[in-house]
């Protein structure tokens, strides 16, 4: 009867089985942090001591704390980081203040002039005002610093797990992508499923608490905004959920 009025059933596509994560070290990845300098140190604080960690990128922007951020996670022995989109936007404004400048601020740069001091500037400031920005900020920052936002890589992994900022293409081999891509993400990232056999670590996309599905770890939980800062723990026997 049912055949009759609905006709017949569509054939689902195969399930795509993920194996267990299975990282060759001990390691913990931080969420995006967006300037919560408070938010990160707290987790850090929280996170096993013995293990050496990762962080997805956007560092700054968004909240009040970026300058005290893009310190401590330089002066942290334990810490690394990859490059986020917001990273990636303040380079363009370092380097093409007049053409790249608006975008970045609108985006949450004005925060991160801010936190280094540097002022008088909007998004609808002209191109004189944006260079002024511009050396303004490249001479607080110094040539280290920016050398070392500049100088961020785009993924890391271990084992099964891979880590980046934003996504990835789930029908292209990893070492085959385009930087853009992991900083970017890509559309069918959190449509469709990797068979491949990695789990991708990720931020960028805002989530109301971290989660594993269809190959993706997401950890972004809207930091500036929430409250939230989270970490994934991971260790030989699973994946551990940290948040402030």
């Amino acid at each position: 009867m049912f055949s009759n009025l609905f006709g017949k059933r569509k054939t689902s596509e195969p399930e795509v089985v993920f194996e267990p994560v299975e990282p060759e070290s001990r390691f913990c990845v931080i969420g995006d942090i967006h300037g919560r300098y408070d938010l990160l140190t707290t987790l850090v604080d929280a996170l096993p001591q013995d293990m050496s960690i990762i962080c997805v990128g956007d560092l700054i922007d968004r909240g009040d704390h970026s300058k005290d951020v893009l310190e401590y996670v330089i002066g942290h022995d334990r810490i690394t980081s990859l490059m986020g989109n917001h990273e990636q936007l303040m380079l363009n404004f370092l380097k093409s203040p007049e053409s790249q400048g608006r975008r970045w601020l609108r985006n949450g740069g004005l925060q991160t002039l801010a936190s280094f001091g540097v002022s008088g500037v909007t998004d609808s400031s002209g191109a004189e005002g944006l260079t002024r920005a511009r050396d303004n900020l490249y001479d607080t920052m110094g040539e280290k610093m920016v050398a070392w936002v500049a100088g961020l890589d785009c993924i890391a992994w271990s084992g099964n797990v891979a880590v980046v900022h934003a996504g990835a293409d789930p029908s292209t081999p990893l070492e085959e992508h385009a930087p853009d891509t992991f900083i970017w993400g890509h559309p069918e990232f959190r449509k469709k499923p990797r068979e491949d056999g990695f789990w991708i670590v990720h931020g960028h996309t805002i989530v109301d608490r971290p989660k594993m599905q269809d190959g993706r770890i997401s950890i972004d939980t809207g930091a500036y905004a929430t409250g939230q800062l989270t970490a994934a723990v991971f260790a030989p026997d699973g994946v551990e959920f940290i948040s402030t």
